[in-house]
């Protein structure tokens, strides 16, 4: 049987063309004039699919997405909005609204097809439910500066996390211009973000970001940044770019780790206002322990909410005389338990010779019995938890 198409908008002209070359695919359509008819048509006819214009009287298109998202009868259906409002910020607002995709008019009828065929495509494969309202559970990685291992730490939590669970897992390098993946795995491409934030913002779509992402051997995707200082100037200021391309990363998948780096990442506000929950990585020395402390006191004025949960992880990599106690530390963050990570340099040179996640060397290494550890807790609590619910405890790593 045919797709059904319902198209909603106030302009009659629109909706005589609109279903004019959708009955010519092949669709059923069926069509209402504002957005009290389409969210009675909505109920009543079932469609595969809504085309929803924004500006309409009341309800206008973000009422009636939010509506379809709020009726359990309707929630699955996939929603376009087609609008002419191009701002990035209507763009944003649509997908806060429950948008699947957002394209702007005037547009040729080639993409407009190609478009609807696409969100059919990613509708099926997903499952049941509105794909972009699906969104994964986010962990951002960072420390208070950098060589403290942020980077392992986000790539190998990301691979132990697919181990223990093969949901989809994807794992980001947040950081333009200062990408270390690529190098340490053997990968050639690795230019996935500095493509993505050299776009206008308002042409970023979901199969944009889909087609930057590298597929893994160990299951996981990568999200890959360029090595290049010439990246980071020249896309320091790409805010409203990063801002789309995580709206649209972060319905691909169930669980992503992003690599943040430290608090001088380009877009860092947007970055912690869109993570679930914070990582922060430090080692046992007096000032990395102090400067820790320190962010941790200014994460609020950064972005990042005081309600969402954060967590520390000692990174150790130096002579057990010559480091703070782990006693020494949580007194000086005020934590309960801060997990301690055993250095292992012979491994990490062996894996970078070799082109290998450090996990993957050694998966029951001592190094990976504290990232397990750490999966094992987020799969377990996310396994029959909400996303919106309470986060990830640091007590019980």
């Amino acid at each position: 049987m045919a797709e059904k198409i319902l198209i909603v908008d106030d302009d009659l002209e629109t909706l005589r063309l609109i279903s004019m070359m959708l009955q010519k695919q092949g669709y059923q359509v069926v069509s209402a004039k504002n957005g009290v008819e389409g969210l009675a048509l909505a109920a009543s006819e079932r469609p595969d699919m809504v085309v929803l214009d924004i500006m309409m009287p009341e309800p206008d298109g973000y009422q009636v997405a939010k509506q379809l998202r709020e009726n359990p009868q309707t929630a699955p259906i996939p929603i376009m909005m087609f609008t002419a409002k191009s701002q990035l910020e209507s763009k944003v607002a649509g997908y806060e609204a429950g948008a699947d995709d957002y394209l702007t008019k005037p547009v040729h009828p080639t993409e407009l097809i190609a478009r609807i065929k696409a969100l059919f495509t990613r509708s099926k494969t997903r499952g049941t439910g509105p794909l972009l309202t699906r969104r994964g559970y986010v962990v951002g990685v960072m420390a208070a500066k950098g060589g403290l291992g942020v980077s392992t730490l986000a790539l190998n939590l990301a691979l132990s996390y697919y181990q223990k669970t093969k949901a989809e897992v994807i794992a980001a390098e947040m950081r333009p211009g200062q990408g270390t993946w690529a190098g340490e795995l053997g990968y050639v491409q690795d230019e996935g973000l500095t493509n993505l934030l050299s776009m206008l913002a308002g042409d970023i779509t979901l199969e944009d970001v889909e087609k930057q992402l590298t597929s893994t051997t160990y299951g996981i995707r990568l999200l890959l940044a360029t090595p290049k200082a010439a990246d980071c100037n020249r896309l320091i200021n790409s805010v409203a770019q990063l801002e789309v391309v995580l709206f649209h990363l972060f319905t691909l998948g169930s669980f992503f780790t992003l690599d943040i780096g430290t608090p001088y990442t380009p877009g860092l506000e947007k970055m912690l206002n869109m993570v679930d929950e914070l990582i922060l990585v430090t080692e046992p020395q007096p000032h990395s322990v102090k400067r820790t402390s320190q962010l941790i006191g200014e994460l609020n004025t950064m972005g990042f909410s005081a309600n969402k949960p954060y967590s520390v992880v000692i990174n150790n990599r130096v002579r057990a005389d010559m480091q703070l106690s782990a006693v020494q530390i949580q007194e000086i963050l005020n934590l309960p338990k801060t997990p301690f990570i055993p250095g292992v340099s012979e491994q990490s040179y062996q894996a970078a010779m070799r082109n290998i996640p450090l996990g993957f060397l050694q998966p029951e290494g001592i190094y990976m019995q504290q990232i397990n550890e750490i999966a094992a807790q987020y799969a377990a609590r996310l396994r029959n938890e909400k996303y919106s619910s309470a986060g990830f405890n640091p007590a019980r790593v």
